[in-house]
């Protein structure tokens, strides 16, 4: 009972941060077929792979399906930096290491010996390796799709779906969805519809981003969860799908639509895919979209020129191949302001973290109360509310070390906490039960932290360099949005366990 209410505190707490308050403008057709579309997934997810196993399978065989574009991408990537930067799916790379003096064996985070006296250390994940060239490789795919028409279709598809249900515009629909598969990179998908956006449209894009795990990461969160959640990938891809109404719900109450939607089905693009002009003498590339209208005042002084044949000019549709190039070649653009913003904000998330840890070594008084008033309790406090509302625990020990976790999230991503709920359940410590556990999957898998924003603002910086100013504003209210939708799943998580309570073991696939 808790969990639901915790929906309606929840889309309270934004109303509160709304931009307009005014009951006109509050979304009430949205938000009712928001939340009822949250309670039908709910439903598809927790009770019919109970009744029907195939749907279960269906969800699995989905996701595997959305991994062939990231698999794909390695493809490229492996052949330019090599396998063992990138390497095989399936296949770990390692780097010898020599064994500290006087010990005969390896550290426990290695691989063991591989080589007799050394240690083998894996490589892991490289961001720059991995991620950059899959935001590269989509580029590319979509520009070559949109000069197909592919892209268009889709989005007068989901334009019919959400327009006469939710009034929502097909631009930010597809956005939303496509964000399940691909995460900032779903931006690029409706790159061509971004300048008319409205700041509503654009904060319910930008909310998605920041709502959602994309089916990259969901492998490792996967890997993380299942030694204690075996049915954990039907949860989390769940989560993901249910995330898309709760932030579009959530991000229409704290930015409303007060104008016509730009971005609506029967509004065409603006033309910012590249046009290739023809010359007699030579061609030009154009790549620039034109972000002002053009000065169409004539002047009609009169001016000599000397007889000379201008060429004609004229400006032609890309073909396929050169659509892909050029796609491939902004995706170079955007992965750069990526890397520039991810730098910056975890450089000063660092420099934070750091100055509080040296604040605390400090003599009492300030030192003693820099101990006690640390960044993760300040960071827990915070998110305790919005733990409440979720209705994870009644025993205070458990509601603290969950919002705890909660709070960790904003500084150190989802990685960090889902650890370490596994470590804690494996050792026997009995901080968290089987219904934390269910619904800390669920509050946790978005990208509601500060990592993602620097990444989500270079990304949208390099797509509308000309609104720069307006999307800083834009992402720390998605941001928020974002955040509240985790909750918000967990909320309707904890709803359907509430109802099906006994067979929570049977939920998590521990019976």
């Amino acid at each position: 009972m808790i969990s639901l209410i915790g929906i309606f505190g929840l889309c309270a707490i934004a109303w509160l941060f709304s931009e307009n308050r005014d009951p006109k403008y509050f979304p009430w057709r949205v938000v009712m077929l928001g939340l009822l579309f949250q309670f039908a997934i709910g439903f598809v997810v927790f009770v019919l792979p109970q009744l029907i196993p195939q749907v279960r399978d269906l969800l699995i065989g989905l996701g595997s399906f959305l991994n062939l574009v990231f698999e794909a991408a390695d493809a490229g990537a492996r052949f330019v930096f090599g396998r063992n930067l990138v390497p095989f799916p399936g296949q770990d790379t390692f780097f010898l290491s020599p064994l500290p003096p006087g010990t005969d064996s390896c550290t426990a985070d290695s691989a063991g010996q591989v080589v007799p006296g050394f240690c083998g250390i894996r490589l892991g994940y490289i961001y720059a390796f991995r991620a950059l060239p899959a935001i590269i490789f989509v580029s590319g795919l979509v520009a070559l799709l949109y000069r197909l028409g592919v892209i268009q279709g889709l989005v007068r598809l989901f334009a019919a779906l959400f327009h006469r249900s939710m009034h929502l515009s097909g631009a930010e629909s597809l956005s939303g969805v496509t964000n399940i598969f691909l995460g900032i990179e779903a931006a690029i998908v409706i790159k061509p519809y971004l300048p008319r956006m409205t700041r509503s449209e654009l904060c319910a894009v930008l909310a998605c981003c920041f709502g959602t795990a994309t089916s990259a990461t969901l492998p490792a969160y996967v890997g993380l969860l299942q030694p204690i959640f075996p049915n954990v990938s039907v949860h989390l891809i769940a989560a993901s799908i249910m995330a898309i109404p709760a932030c579009f719900l959530l991000s229409k109450i704290l930015v409303p639509e007060t104008a016509q939607p730009s971005a609506d089905w029967k509004a065409k693009p603006v033309v910012t895919e590249s046009a290739w002009i023809d010359r007699p003498d030579r061609s030009t590339f154009v790549t620039e979209p034109v972000a002002e209208p053009m000065d169409t005042t004539i002047d009609t002084t009169t001016v000599d020129l000397p007889d000379a044949t201008i060429p004609e000019i004229s400006i032609r549709q890309p073909t396929p191949t050169e659509a892909a190039i050029e796609g491939a070649i902004e995706g170079v653009k955007i992965a750069a302001a990526i890397v520039a913003g991810l730098i910056m904000v975890l450089g000063l998330t660092y420099f934070v973290v750091q100055l509080a840890n040296w604040l605390a070594t400090l003599p009492n008084p300030v030192g003693g109360w820099f101990r006690l008033v640390s960044l993760p309790n300040i960071l827990g406090a915070l998110s305790l509310p919005f733990t409440v509302l979720t209705g994870v625990s009644l025993r205070w020990e458990e509601l603290w070390q969950c919002s705890l976790l909660l709070g960790r999230r904003l500084l150190e991503t989802a990685i960090v906490p889902y650890q370490s709920v596994t470590v804690s359940v494996i050792s026997g410590s009995n901080t968290f039960s089987d219904r934390a556990v269910l619904l800390l999957s669920y509050a946790l898998s978005g990208f509601a932290h500060l990592a993602y924003w620097g990444i989500v603002v270079g990304g949208v910086f390099a797509l509308l360099p000309w609104r720069r100013k307006e999307v800083i504003g834009l992402c720390w209210k998605a941001l928020l949005a974002g955040a509240l939708a985790t909750y918000m799943i967990a909320c309707v998580a904890g709803f359907f366990d509430g109802i099906f309570g006994t067979s929570t073991l049977n939920l998590l696939g521990k019976s």
